[in-house]
């Protein structure tokens, strides 16, 4: 039996996910193909979307039409804003779901996607003809044709859950089948694969925890939202389960707490001494694990004088009683894993529901990918999520909103979407991945952009909302509500400017009660915004605008004013680099007979094959020199065309 698409997505992942609901926005007939219907988007690590630079990707994609945003807001349990006492850049959101909700509520959001078909079944093979994608062939015989195809396997290409010194067995995650076959089709067609490992803690019950023990860790006391839509019109919520004694309300929205312990000594001799028991123990394993989120046999290793570490006991919803242990990941046995947690005096009847393991699986080294998230090798083929060696879900969404859309381009034989480093911490991620030889998990983190005080979580919409539009993605509503936005906070800049404070009076003491003096012949206001400590607030004391402006359009201006020679600085540095991330290099360009570029240069340039000078000079081993080189033969051909 075969059915026919426009595309094909494999996985409902975070990537998958978003990558299929970006090919049907774009109009076309689009499948996603998954294991079992009844895990899509599941979070089989850790219950929360957001922290430092993932919230920026979250809210990058609800600016691109994406879906992560609206799904975390409408099942959050609690949300908070990290890095308040820093600046705007480094801010980000970070939010606890209840993750059976959240699975729920994103099922429901591709099923009510038009254009969009839900079909379970396992992927054994890519179909081809010559270099260029014809489908995907299911287990059970069936044909999914398609000239594009988006692969998401997550950890399930070639998966191998352990647990201890003996435990093995072929999983993508515990308790599910591994995609064996499809890692075999990758290696048939010539793709290079490598082996990488993550761990995931273990989950305890709730009616064991001695709570009294235990730090709170509370959320906001004020509405926040990922999407720029705002407050959800619907929020998917259950009873709150009773053995949570501190659970608390807040007036905005019900929330539950975290709860905070501390490993110590007995914990640490415990681990320690079972080190030889551990498969992702350092030295253990060939497949490279996360060095930003390594496993607590990792951490007892690398930091041995480090008295303590700190766990957090997260709830995984309002009705369940497991709890993830933020921190603790493992790949010791159980019994291991259970006298530890028992050292820790809010844990010492800790029971476990569900054992943390490692998992070790394959994935295709990203050189082999385009900016596009296109495969070099077999047209119309794209990647997505773990399977280009990320980590994260939202790393994964990021990536699967662009594959998803730039398969659209491909069936459509237009022009693909491609994010700068300079637009968004989507090209940061990206352009990293196909240029860098990866050798741990990548994770994104705001010291990765160098653009970062431009690429806010707060201007999202500003930045990408348009480019969203252009591509289909955003619809008209949308995009209208962001242009007058952006009319709203230049109007009001302008506007500023030209109030004049006088130095007496009321307005005067009102400055001095903030801390600034008005020179004698007065000062205008938005020169005083620029003052530290002086917020908005002190426009609506003394100039208040008529009609007053939205919370978000106040936020734009207060943060555009004080730090507008840093964002002007960076916009020049954006200005000067324009030049090299725009001079494209032609595909399939021969290295090896560009006369005087070193061999190394030859080699790292021929396997990552840059599509522009920009990306070439970012790539490791290749110099300025190389690069200067290169210049003068690009516009040799110029010349010559």
């Amino acid at each position: 039996m075969a059915e026919a698409f426009e595309v094909v997505v494999v996985g409902a992942g975070h990537a998958g996910c978003e990558a299929a609901m970006a090919a049907s926005r774009m109009g076309c007939r689009t499948c996603l193909v998954t294991m079992n219907l009844d895990l899509v988007a599941q979070m089989p690590c850790n219950p929360s979307i957001g922290g430092p630079a993932k919230a920026h990707v979250v809210r990058e994609i609800d600016a691109l039409g994406g879906a992560m945003g609206r799904c975390i807001d409408r099942t959050f349990v609690q949300i908070r804003m990290l890095n308040l006492s820093r600046g705007p850049a480094v801010r980000s959101l970070r939010a606890q779901a209840d993750k059976r909700l959240y699975s729920l509520c994103m099922k429901h959001m591709l099923e009510s996607t038009p254009g969009l078909a839900l079909k379970q079944g396992t992927v054994e093979a890519l179909l081809t003809e010559g270099d260029r994608v014809g489908g995907v062939r299911l287990a059970d015989g069936t044909r999914l044709e398609a000239p594009a195809v988006v692969l998401t396997p997550g950890t399930f290409l070639n998966g191998e859950v352990l647990s201890g010194a003996d435990y093995h067995a072929r999983a993508g995650r515990a308790g599910e089948l591994a995609a064996v076959s499809l890692a075999r089709s990758l290696r048939d067609l010539g793709f290079e694969l490598g082996r990488l490992q993550t761990n995931t803690p273990p989950r305890i019950d709730a009616r064991t925890i001695d709570f009294g023990a235990t730090a709170l860790q509370m959320g906001s006391d004020h509405p926040l939202y990922f999407s720029f839509d705002g407050a959800p019109e619907h929020v998917y919520q259950v009873p709150l389960n009773s053995v949570y004694p501190l659970g608390y309300g807040t007036t905005w929205r019900r929330q539950m707490p975290c709860y905070q312990v501390h490993t110590n000594g007995d914990t640490h001799r415990v681990i320690l001494g079972n080190l030889d028991r551990s498969p992702v123990a350092p030295g253990k394993l060939d497949a490279h694990g996360p060095r930003y989120c390594p496993s607590i046999e990792e951490k007892l290793v690398r930091f041995p004088d480090k008295a303590s570490h700190i766990f957090f006991l997260e709830p995984e919803g309002a009705a369940t009683t497991e709890v993830y242990v933020q921190g603790c990941f493992t790949g010791l046995p159980v019994d291991v894993q259970e006298d530890l947690l028992h050292t820790i005096p809010a844990l010492r009847e800790a029971r476990i529901m569900r054992p943390g393991y490692a998992i070790a699986y394959d994935y295709v080294p990203a050189h082999q990918v385009r900016s596009t998230m296109e495969t070099r090798r077999i047209h119309g083929l794209f990647l997505a999520g773990q399977i280009n060696g990320t980590s994260g879900y939202e790393e994964a969404a990021g990536q699967g909103l662009l594959a998803g859309a730039n398969a659209a381009c491909y069936v459509r034989d237009e022009e693909p979407l491609v994010v700068r480093r300079d637009q968004g911490y989507l090209g940061v991620m990206v352009d990293d991945l196909v240029t860098k030889d990866l050798r741990e998990p990548y994770r994104l983190f705001t010291s990765r952009a160098e653009y970062r005080l431009l690429l806010r979580q707060d201007n999202a919409d500003l930045r990408l909302t348009e480019l969203g539009h252009e591509w289909g993605l955003v619809d008209d509503a949308r995009h209208e509500a962001v242009r007058t936005k952006k009319k709203l906070i230049q109007k009001e800049m302008e506007r500023l400017r030209g109030v004049h404070l006088p130095p007496a009076g009321l307005i005067a003491q009102a400055l001095k009660s903030r801390g600034f003096d008005p020179p004698r012949d007065g000062v205008a206001l938005d020169q005083v915004l620029r003052r530290p400590g002086v917020g908005y607030d002190l426009v609506y004391d003394v100039a208040a605008p008529s009609p007053r402006l939205p919370a978000e359009v106040t936020e734009q201006v207060e943060i555009a004013l004080a730090y507008e020679g840093y964002i002007a600085r960076q916009a020049r540095q954006v200005e000067r680099t324009l030049r090299m991330e725009t001079r494209h290099i032609p595909e399939g360009f021969d290295y090896a007979g560009l006369v005087g570029l070193r061999a190394e240069a030859q080699e790292r340039l021929a396997r990552h094959q840059p599509a522009t000078v920009g990306q070439a000079a970012r790539i490791e081993g290749v110099t300025p020199s190389d690069i200067g080189l290169l210049l003068v033969h690009l516009e040799r051909l110029r010349r010559r065309d």
